[in-house]
C-alpha cells in the first residue's frame, strides 16, 4: 500500500494538557520486512517514547525526556541459543545521551497526531547522517537522578550497562546548571581505547569493546508549516504536516565479559 504522506498523519486536535496519547504506525524497513512502531507522549510529564521490535526478537525503546535534554535508547538483546548460551531474560543494554530539541518533535505536537489510514504502510521522507558514539563512562543509576529521574526507571535492568559519553555530561553541566563533579559522580570511566574488539577476544569470560548498531525507520522528526489567511484576511502560519525521518545509531562501549556481546561474531 503507498504512503499517503504524512500530511495524513496530523490533525490539529486541541486536546487536555495532561493527556497520553499513543500512535501505532506500520514501517517498511530496508530489507523489506514490516516493522510495527508505537509512538507515545506524555504531555505533563514531557516526555516521548517509541517502541518496535526487529525481525530477531530484539525490542528497541527510545525515551526522550524534553525537560531534562535526556534520550535514552534501550536494547533487550535475545540470547543466542545456538551459540550455547541461554538466560531467563534478555541481555539489556542502555545508552544514555542529550537531547537536541531539533530531533523530535515536542510531547504537545505529539499528542495532536492521528492516522487517517492506521493499516498504511510508511516509509521517511529523509534519511539522516548515521551517527557513531563511543560510551566512554559507565553509569551508576543509584545517583543518576541528579541528570533525570527517568534514567534509573528506565534502565533498572541494565545496572551495570547502562552508558554515556563525558562530551554530554559536559553539556548538560551548562545546559541544566548543574555541577560538573556532581554530574561526574555519577559515573565511571572505562576508556574503550583500551580493549580488544569482542570479535578479536579470545576468552569468553574477557571484558572487550562491543559494537552495537540500532536503526529507527520511522518518526516525526519536525513539523511542516503553511501560510494561509485568517478569518480577517492576514496571513499566518499554521501547522499542517509532520516531516519523516529514518536515523542508523552505532555505539561502540565495554562489556565485562566477552559472552555479552556475542553478536559481535555473528
Amino acid at each position: 500500500m503507498k504512503d499517503p504522506g504524512p500530511e495524513s498523519l496530523f490533525l490539529a486536535v486541541v486536546l487536555p494538557v495532561d493527556c497520553l496519547s499513543q500512535l501505532v504506525v506500520n514501517v517498511k524497513n530496508k530489507g523489506g520486512d514490516i516493522i510495527k512502531e508505537i509512538i507515545t507522549g506524555n504531555t505533563t510529564s514531557d516526555v516521548v517514547e517509541l517502541q518496535f521490535q526487529n525481525t530477531d526478537g530484539t525490542i528497541i525503546n527510545q525515551f526522550i525526556d524534553f525537560k531534562s535534554e535526556v534520550q535514552i535508547f534501550r536494547a533487550y538483546v535475545l540470547w543466542e541459543e545456538e551459540l550455547g548460551f541461554t538466560r531467563n531474560k534478555p541481555f539489556t543494554l542502555c545508552f544514555v545521551s542529550r537531547f537536541n530539541k531539533n530531533e523530535f518533535i515536542s510531547s504537545d505536537a505529539m499528542s495532536k497526531l492521528r492516522q487517517k489510514n492506521p493499516t498504511a504502510i510508511r516509509t521517511p521522507e529523509e534519511e539522516k547522517v548515521p551517527e557513531m558514539h563511543i560510551m566512554d563512562l559507565q553509569m551508576n543509576l543509584k545517583k543518576t537522578d541528579v541528570i533525570s529521574p527517568n534514567i534509573k526507571k528506565f534502565c533498572k535492568e541494565a545496572n551495570i550497562t547502562t552508558y554515556a559519553k563525558e562530551s554530554d555530561i559536559k553539556i548538560w553541566s551548562q545546559a541544566l546548571g548543574q555541577d560538573m563533579n556532581l554530574l561526574m559522580s555519577t559515573v565511571k570511566r572505562i576508556h574503550p581505547e583500551k580493549y580488544t574488539n569482542c570479535k578479536d577476544t579470545a576468552a569468553i569470560t574477557s571484558p572487550c569493546l562491543c559494537h552495537y548498531h540500532i536503526c529507527v525507520g520511522w518518526y516525526p522528526c519536525g513539523l511542516k508549516y503553511c501560510r494561509g489567511k485568517d478569518s480577517a484576511g492576514r496571513y499566518v502560519s499554521y501547522r499542517c504536516g509532520i516531516k519523516t525521518c529514518r536515523r542508523f545509531l552505532s555505539y561502540d562501549f565495554v562489556v565485562d565479559k566477552k559472552y555479552n556481546c556475542l553478536w559481535d561474531d555473528i
